[in-house]
């Protein structure tokens, strides 16, 4: 099914980014339908299908980061906030290494520890320590306002998803030179559309 193409807004770059028209710079930002519209046009692309293969990775690693913090801390009670989304997001950072590696970019056979390896959890490390920061948080404003075990596992679930949303292009643009797949510049359009 084909999407019909909306031509540009004038004064603005397919990619919400400033462009010249008559002497003037207009910087408008995409909406949120005009980026998917943007994607969906470029699903049978090589960056199209890693965008969307990364994106499915994303939400697979994010569903069993919920379901681990879910159990572990609302369930269980084996640790707190903080000792949960650590052992939440780590357990959900080894299939999301697997997939990220050989699916989206489909690399294959024995992983290099330098070149692989050690910046994925570098960024992982970043990223569970951002969502660390975030559960600390969430049990101050807890105990701030007695929120129950259920409503306090509601918050740390939604800040744990939260902190990761916000490194998830990072992520995708580091993961992109690591594993060299496509050169930087093939993907600054597609990913800036998302």
């Amino acid at each position: 099914m084909a999407v019909p193409s909306a031509p540009p807004r004038y004064g603005t770059s397919v990619i919400g980014m400033p462009s010249t028209s008559e002497g003037a710079t207009v910087t408008t930002r995409l909406s949120l339908t005009e980026r998917v519209l943007h994607v969906w046009q470029k699903r049978h692309t090589p960056e199209g299908k890693q965008l969307i293969r990364y994106s499915m990775v994303s939400v697979i690693s994010t569903a069993v980061s919920f379901a681990v913090l879910g159990l572990v801390f609302g369930v269980f009670h084996l640790f707190g906030e903080v000792g949960s989304t650590l052992f939440a997001n780590t357990v959900a950072s080894v299939p999301s290494y697997f997939l990220t590696r050989n699916w989206v970019w489909g690399k294959s056979g024995r992983s290099h520890l330098v070149k692989e390896i050690i910046p994925f959890w570098v960024m992982s490390a970043l990223g569970i320590a951002f969502s660390i920061v975030g559960a600390a948080v969430a049990k101050r404003i807890g105990e701030h306002f007695g929120l129950s075990h259920f409503e306090q596992t509601l918050l740390v679930e939604a800040v744990n998803i939260a902190s990761f949303a916000i490194f998830w292009v990072a992520k995708y643009l580091v993961f992109n030179r690591i594993f060299k797949v496509h050169p930087l510049e093939e993907l600054d359009e597609l990913v800036e559309a998302a």
